[in-house]
């Protein structure tokens, strides 16, 4: 768990302790108090831990820099200005109705969340009569079990109906070679990147107005070209390896990688390996139509005596 959803458990353990002893004032006084000793973001975690409105816990922090004499009154239980759910209670019904067509995932999952902003959810409802703002739209749908989150990739889409028997051939192969002492590798070509002062996404730590500066447009610089990285993953001994190319994916440059591996890292790991399988994909630079793939991986296999170099295609359509 990190820290600020420790500490926001700590708060919530802290107020359920003490705040029905206190009144009204007492309460605002307390979360207004531990909001200030937070600091930068004090305001909404003491909210969301104390189960008020943020602009609850504004007030006490206002009351508490304003220097306020106590008042040495208490106003009655229940008093004050009512919730606007409570004002008007066709609201939640006519927020409900806006994000029901939009849920995603099981409508009965208490995680639920919906495409809509709070704003845009909170402008639709003015639009209807309802004098809200996104903060208070936002507070109504974590109460009706609504949480934002990412998309989820599930989805697998059609499958095969042999699916399972062929993984288990590959990892059957996998496995036989590696019984018998020899390489097994798994390679890809990873995300490539403009080489040359681009902007990145990130933040680090540059005297105050003076960022890094960086080109305009994102346009490859013709002479450095592109960072084309080709991992490499020995899967026995748990160990990677990287070749970067500055010009093409293509079948040559990934068995031109392969190469620069085994000859690097390869031989002197598997002295006496006479096969290599390698898995892969069947897409770019080692597509199973592509015929330069295959063909350098023949004279791959000519070149360090392996005499035959296996190739499984991991994609299975």
């Amino acid at each position: 768990m990190g820290g600020l959803d420790e500490q926001r458990v700590t708060l919530a353990a802290k107020f359920a302790a003490i705040l029905p002893h206190l009144d009204e004032r007492q309460r605002r006084l307390l979360i207004g108090a531990e909001a200030r000793s937070l600091g930068r973001g004090g305001i909404r975690a003491v909210a969301r831990a104390a189960g008020v409105r943020e602009g609850t816990v504004s007030l006490g922090v206002r009351e508490l820099d304003s220097g306020e004499a106590p008042l040495g009154r208490v106003r009655r239980a229940g008093g004050g200005r009512k919730r606007l759910v409570d004002r008007e209670p066709a609201l939640r019904d006519a927020l409900l109705a806006l994000v029901e067509p939009d849920v995603r995932g099981d409508p009965m999952s208490p995680l639920r969340w919906t495409c809509k902003s709070t704003r845009k959810l909170a402008d639709e409802l003015t639009r209807q009569g309802y004098r809200i703002g996104p903060d208070t739209v936002g507070d109504l749908l974590r109460e009706e079990g609504f949480s934002l989150q990412g998309n989820a990739k599930i989805l697998e889409g059609k499958q095969h109906p042999d699916r399972d028997a062929q993984f288990r051939y590959l990892n059957d192969q996998a496995r036989h070679h590696q019984d018998a002492g020899q390489p097994v590798i798994s390679v890809d070509t990873k995300k490539k990147e403009l080489v040359g002062p681009f902007k990145n996404h990130g933040r680090e730590w540059e005297p105050k107005g003076q960022p890094v500066a960086v080109d305009t447009h994102d346009f490859p610089d013709r002479e450095l070209g592109k960072a084309v990285p080709y991992g490499i993953y020995d899967i026995a001994a748990d160990t990677g390896w990287v070749n970067v190319g500055t010009d093409h994916d293509t079948a040559a440059f990934a068995v031109e990688s392969i190469r620069r591996w085994w000859n690097g890292a390869g031989h002197s790991t598997y002295p006496a390996a006479d096969r290599l399988l390698i898995t892969a994909d069947v897409g770019g630079s080692n597509g199973y139509r592509t015929r330069t793939w295959k063909t350098e991986l023949a004279q791959l296999a000519t070149e360090t005596g392996l005499g035959r170099v296996s190739k499984v295609d991991l994609e299975v359509r």
